[in-house]
């Protein structure tokens, strides 16, 4: 067996009504002037008032920051940088789903370390100490809250960049159930289902290890048992809580993984057509499985098998195909597309989507080989 590391960085505060527990937790930390990141969404929701009382209470001044989408990008994170300079903060808190998260690691990297976000693509790029950070999902998908990565995108080519730093681990998250209460039910649905992709991908990424494999087996465990449940039943707070714990297991494994062929593809969809994330991730997932096992690697269609005897499923004899059916079972439980033609991706638009896909980060951790070539036949099958 090689040589290999695991550290979780981020302590993690589970339970019903955990979110109480803000005030004390930002404090312990040493926050006293902070920047609280949350989409206009959760504004409206009352959850961004809720927490700066809590702050307050606790003797903390909060300066708010929601000017950006849902896939924040460079131009969005230069606003927070200045809006937090002007303020001071000596902290921040990523309130949402991943593009609070990511919006605020991205806003800690400039504000402490200056530049532009492109310097800072790759990993381990800051020089200087980035500002202690807490996290508050409200949603069960990225798993932001469980990485060191931000995922900013280009606000000229719109090409989403990976930045990554030990230091822009949150501290501290806080994984409340209830405020999972208040999601629409479609970002329920592309959420939960982009973190079902994260426990498929990373138990078969190259750079997996015993480690991670214990935290996508569970991930996968959690999400595909409670998937359908949180669809049917919005204010099922056990099913919501193992989907929450789900995606924060997910994100752990890519922390200590990496993902594939399903968003190196899904990423130039969100880029042309500002195809939401979990969405593209629908269309694709169950075809790279199938795609995958074309490879005739006997370890990744051992690892499916795996999956589908955790979900107490029939493997039979093309597990890969089992396991894409189940995919797509969930996709269509979610009322997710499945094929990029019911989204009006034009096909004449495909080589051009296999070119970019081949230039992601995450097409290099793939199980099979994956290039340009690879794409397109993904994208075809997808079509």
């Amino acid at each position: 067996m090689e040589r290999m590391e695991f550290h979780v960085r981020t302590r993690a505060i589970y339970g019903e009504g955990a979110i109480a527990q803000l005030g004390a937790e930002a404090r312990a930390l040493g926050f006293r002037r902070t920047l609280l990141v949350a989409d206009s969404g959760l504004v409206q929701a009352g959850h961004v008032d809720r927490a700066i009382a809590l702050l307050r209470a606790a003797g903390i001044e909060v300066f708010g920051f929601h000017a950006f989408s849902v896939n924040p990008d460079t131009a969005a994170v230069e606003a927070g940088r200045a809006f937090a300079a002007q303020q001071r903060v000596d902290s921040i808190i990523g309130l949402g789903g991943g593009s609070s998260m990511d919006c605020a690691k991205g806003i800690n990297f400039l504000l402490t370390n200056g530049g532009r976000m492109q310097d800072y693509r790759g990993y381990g790029k800051a020089v200087k100490p980035l500002l202690p950070m807490l996290s508050i999902p409200t949603t069960a998908g990225t798993g932001s809250e469980a990485q060191s990565y931000a995922l900013i995108s280009d606000s000229t080519t719109h090409v989403k960049m990976a930045c990554g730093d030990p230091q822009a681990a949150f501290r501290v998250v806080i994984l409340d159930p209830c405020l999972l209460v208040s999601q629409p039910r479609m970002v329920r649905a592309a959420a939960g289902y982009d973190a079902i992709s994260h426990a498929v991908e990373t138990l078969v990424a190259t750079t997996r290890n015993p480690f991670s494999e214990c935290f996508s087996r569970e991930a996968w465990r959690l999400l595909e048992a409670n998937y359908e449940r949180v669809l049917a039943r919005g204010d099922d707070l056990a099913a919501l809580g193992a989907m929450q714990l789900g995606a924060f297991f997910a994100g752990v494994a890519i922390e200590h993984s990496m993902l594939g062929a399903t968003h190196a593809c899904a990423n130039p969809l969100t880029a042309r057509y500002g195809t939401v994330h979990g969405e593209a991730i629908a269309m694709l997932l169950a075809h790279v499985v199938r795609w995958n096992a074309r490879d005739s690697r006997g370890v990744t269609i051992n690892q499916y098998a795996e999956l589908l005897r955790i979900a107490a499923r029939e493997a039979g004899t093309d597990p890969a195909e089992s396991l894409a059916r189940r995919l797509e079972e969930l996709a269509a439980a979610g009322g997710l597309a499945t094929r990029l033609r019911r989204a009006n991706v034009p096909r004449a638009d495909l080589p051009l989507l296999a070119d970019e896909a081949a230039q992601q980060w995450t097409g290099r951790f793939n199980p099979r080989p994956f290039n340009a070539a690879g794409a397109r036949e993904v994208y075809e099958c997808a079509y």
